[in-house]
């Protein structure tokens, strides 16, 4: 399979019923729009309501207004996803947030939404993190306009369902560089600086919730998020010393467009079948890991290093179960819904 990138936020989830799944489904889909913000309705509707119920989402923001004044944040995968969603929130709480993605319309659009909103200016610059030569001169340019971050937010990411044996070298390896090198060409640019001035700073990942237990159809995925939790904590231990903080954040399900039009391209799976296997059962909300990630990145978790805090409703069950028996013809189809997903 040729390389895809997504800003990745969630899990992959699929259903039982994916074994039925037949062409006049995928045909159904293709021409109608699955995307939309509004959610899939669950057959099991009562139910969900209950646990929206029994455990609400709070989304406005829970540290006090000022908390991040006079900081610097730097999040990577900034303009779309979960990466906008943690801009809106540093820089409500008044953080000066600087921002990064390949696409420079889509994140220049997103600083000035931000930044009209909020009242604070956020910063875009291009950068691919694949490249060390772009992530520095994307840091040169922070560095020169803004200084050098107290928070960096390693978002940038990419995952696609699929079996592994239909995975190309180059399908693999672009994971790979975007998950684990893209966030040691950041993490390595920006504290080499930090070492040199004598500056601390709080570093957050954002992982998944298989890289403990592993997960099948996303290994490649799979594979770089636990690396990147390693360097975390391995960077916790050493370069405590120079006043960094090390913490990942392993999400479980909730809902982006971009995430979602990879992980389940038929729109039917993970807003009913996922949650059967929480004990919350229901979807989380980009927020409520907004809150997470600005607690952990703030002054009021300042001894909390090398963690990796799992926040997925309870979820205990293994993901890729229900994909092992699709056939050869439906990963055609499902491969083709994919390859179809323009943007993020």
């Amino acid at each position: 399979m040729a390389a895809m990138r997504i800003k990745f936020s969630c899990a992959n989830y699929f259903s039982k019923s994916l074994l039925n799944f037949n062409c006049r489904l995928v045909e159904n889909f293709v021409h109608r729009s699955a995307f939309s913000t509004s959610r899939i309705i669950s057959a099991d509707a009562g139910n969900e309501e209950m646990y929206n119920k029994l455990f609400p989402v709070v989304k406005t923001p829970m540290l006090p207004p000022d908390t991040f004044k006079n900081k610097v944040a730097f999040i990577t995968g900034g303009g779309t996803g979960l990466g906008k969603s943690m801009t809106k929130m540093f820089s409500k709480l008044g953080a000066q947030v600087v921002i990064s993605s390949r696409k420079s319309d889509v994140i220049q659009a997103t600083a000035d939404e931000i930044s009209g909103e909020t009242g604070n200016k956020v910063l875009a610059f291009a950068c691919d993190v694949r490249d060390p030569k772009l992530v520095k001169s994307t840091v040169d340019s922070m560095v020169e306009t803004v200084g050098l971050p107290d928070i960096v937010i390693n978002n940038a990411a990419g995952n696609f369902i699929s079996p592994t044996e239909r995975l190309s070298s180059n399908a693999f390896k672009t994971i790979l560089d975007i998950v684990l090198y893209g966030t040691v060409n950041v993490t390595m640019e920006v504290g080499k600086r930090l070492i040199k001035a004598k500056k601390g700073a709080s570093f957050l990942s954002i992982t998944a919730m298989y890289t403990q237990n592993g997960s099948s159809f996303v290994v490649p995925s799979a594979t770089a998020k636990s690396a990147v939790e390693m360097l975390h904590k391995s960077l916790a231990l050493e370069w405590g010393r120079h006043g960094m903080r090390f913490n990942c954040i392993a999400p479980g399900a909730f809902y982006t467009k971009g995430a979602f039009s990879r992980l389940d391209p038929t729109g039917q799976f993970m807003d009913s079948e996922a949650r059967k296997q929480m004990s919350i059962q229901r979807l989380g909300e980009t927020e409520e890991v907004c809150n997470l990630a600005t607690y952990l990145c703030s002054d009021y978790a300042s001894w909390m290093t090398g963690a990796v805090v799992k926040f997925d409703g309870g979820n205990l069950g293994d993901m890729g179960a229900e994909l092992r028996e699709v056939s050869e013809a439906h990963w055609d189809k499902l491969e083709a819904m994919i390859r179809s997903v323009k943007g993020s």
